[in-house]
């Protein structure tokens, strides 16, 4: 198959998967999450024998990047700002009105003169070297069917470098970033009930969120997903790597790479230089099925190259200080999801059963056969139980949300 052949069944599977988000009343979400990943299938499944070998894989990374349709998905931009003056960048989608145009503004109606009652707003907080984009499925789902904002954290995508971090060498810490995500609400959602969901260092912002303005959680959350993530003890982890050999790590990783970090330039043209190795590296730590679909491997790798060696290093130390399990309570009373991988190795299932514990109304689903990246790698899973915490919330009716 050509590389423009592959192209165009890549295009034909997006436009069949957007149309299976559009149905969602046929379908249901889960089974318009189950369209979406037959999305990249064509490529993926294309190009699998070129990685077979090594000379090719230079040119399989960019005929995936080509057709790969993972992370195209586009709402109406706008900026926040931070308390120190970082741009955020953050994305809208509307609820599109029964009858009405995908490409058209939604109307908003008036009932006796009144603007009608706020929608629910689900905000989406990505992990640590991803971006907005790691919600590619969930996203392809929900378009049109809720109001959604995915944003992308300070320093990452397409949010501006740290200002605290850039000019006044300002450590970044897990409570700035909840101070962000305020930023973004109050920009992007400030008035109506909210469904907060947050993936790994998202979820820990969305912890943080909580601690520092628990008047929010009190007055306008609804709904709490927090997925992949961890309220504390990071420190712990040892990343399926023997014990005595992650104390070492543990020692010298910070300084490595306050060190890395401070040779940015150079390190980039080595990650370049071993790409074929630290995709391998990539796919241990976010997926655990070895026969993953290759366009998704790849779209995760692009994720994470895009993430420079001195945001790695600025972050990094922050999760050995996050500690949140306190600020769980302000969620005590809310309808919770709590989901992980059950293979993990960066932010393994106990943490996740640490959180359902302190919050024992909470779901908690452990997805067999799941990495860290449970999001794209058992799409169909998350969005399924997302669905269900929608329609608890009723942020979508019971009937549009049946799978």
């Amino acid at each position: 198959m050509s590389e423009s052949s592959t192209g165009a069944a890549a295009a034909e599977a997006v436009s069949e998967a957007a149309a299976a988000a559009g149905s969602w009343r046929k379908a249901g979400v889960a089974g318009a999450a189950i369209g979406v990943l037959a999305a990249g299938a064509a490529a993926g499944v294309a190009i699998e024998r070129l990685t077979v070998g090594r000379g090719m894989r230079k040119k399989a990374r960019l005929a995936l990047d080509a057709s790969g349709p993972y992370g195209s998905l586009r709402g109406m931009p706008g900026t926040a700002y931070a308390d120190d003056g970082t741009e955020l960048s953050y994305e809208v989608e509307e609820v599109q009105e029964p009858g009405g145009g995908g490409d058209q503004a939604p109307r908003r109606r008036r009932l006796f003169g009144r603007r009608a009652p706020a929608p629910v707003t689900v905000v989406f907080s990505h992990g640590y070297c991803l971006s907005q984009d790691s919600w590619h499925f969930q996203r392809a789902a929900l378009r049109g069917v809720v109001r959604a904002v995915y944003w992308d954290q300070r320093s990452h995508a397409r949010s501006a470098r740290g200002v605290d971090q850039l000019e006044h060498d300002v450590p970044v810490s897990i409570d700035q970033l909840g101070r962000d995500l305020k930023a973004v609400i109050d920009a992007a959602a400030p008035e109506g009930p909210l469904v907060l969901v947050g993936h790994s260092m998202g979820g820990m912002t969305t912890m943080a969120l909580a601690d520092q303005f628990p008047e929010l959680i009190r007055d306008r959350v609804v709904g709490v997903a927090l997925v992949g993530t961890s309220s504390g003890q990071l420190g712990e982890v040892n990343f399926g790597l023997p014990v005595a050999g992650m104390n070492a790590v543990r020692r010298v990783l910070p300084g490595l790479l306050r060190a890395l970090g401070s040779q940015a330039e150079l390190v980039e043209r080595g990650r370049r230089a071993t790409a074929d190795l630290f995709a391998g590296v990539i796919k241990r730590y976010s997926f655990s099925r070895k026969d993953v679909d290759p366009a998704i491997a790849r779209f995760a790798e692009r994720m994470i190259e895009a993430t420079p060696i001195d945001v790695v290093a600025e972050f990094y130390p922050a999760f050995a200080e996050h500690d949140k399990a306190e600020a769980l309570k302000h969620f005590a009373e809310l309808p919770v999801l709590v989901l992980a991988g059950d293979q993990d190795l960066v932010t393994p299932s106990e943490h996740s059963e640490a959180i359902a514990h302190l919050l024992p109304d909470a779901e908690l689903v452990l997805v067999p056969d799941a990495g860290h990246l449970v999001m794209l790698e058992h799409p169909e899973v998350v969005m399924d139980r997302l669905a269900d915490l929608l329609v608890r919330v009723g942020a979508v009716p019971a009937a549009e949300g049946a799978g």
